[in-house]
């Protein structure tokens, strides 16, 4: 099983970042023990200072393919779900100032916190509400009508290079508002208005 993630997929959260409007895709990957396990808490590593959360929702492959089409990929994933990507911002900014892959920064273990998942056909893809609070804050709030790739477009893409297969997840991108994480806080995921996890930071 492997995770693709994409990068700058909501135009505010790029501009926040300082980035540029990708023409294509953003992909990076996680390897699979970067999944949190179900019911633990996440611990800040001890090689960063600086560990940003970034919700995004996330597609669980249940048919593989290879060069899929843009209108048959809805047939590649029947359910959804919430992630967080967190991020060693830090460490992320001076890999990025050498040039250097980004995966140190954002596949370390328990990097890849999953909720379970849920039928896509109880809700609309194309306009589709998605918030994070933080000690009952709320800090993201998304809508993946602003994406500048659609679950589509990110399918018939991503499976020109990578062979997808079942059980495969893919995180879509996350919209503004990523910011640190410290000891203590509470974070919770909504999809619409359904909580679909709460993650305590140590």
């Amino acid at each position: 099983m492997k995770i693709i993630c994409i990068g700058r997929n909501y135009g505010e959260h790029a501009k926040e970042l300082g980035n540029e409007i990708p023409e294509d895709p953003v992909i990076f990957m996680k390897p699979d023990t970067a999944i949190l396990k179900k019911g633990s808490d996440f611990y800040i590593p001890e090689f960063s200072d600086d560990v940003h959360y970034e919700l995004e929702v996330v597609l669980k492959i249940s048919k593989g393919g290879k060069y899929i089409q843009k209108d048959n990929a809805g047939k590649h994933y029947e359910e959804i779900g919430l992630g967080i990507d967190f991020t060693a911002r830090d460490l992320q900014s001076k890999l990025k100032n050498k040039g250097l892959p980004w995966e140190l920064a954002k596949g370390f273990d328990g990097s890849a916190v999953l909720s379970d998942f849920v039928s896509k056909e109880s809700y609309d893809l194309q306009n589709l509400n998605f918030s994070l609070t933080k000690n009952n804050e709320q800090v993201q709030n998304g809508n993946t009508k602003d994406m500048i790739f659609s679950f589509d477009d990110i399918i018939a893409f991503a499976s020109q290079y990578f062979t997808l297969r079942v059980g495969d997840l893919i995180f879509t991108g996350t919209p503004k508002g990523v910011g640190k994480v410290s000891e203590n806080d509470l974070l919770e995921a909504f999809l619409e208005e359904q909580k679909l996890f709460s993650l305590k930071i140590q």
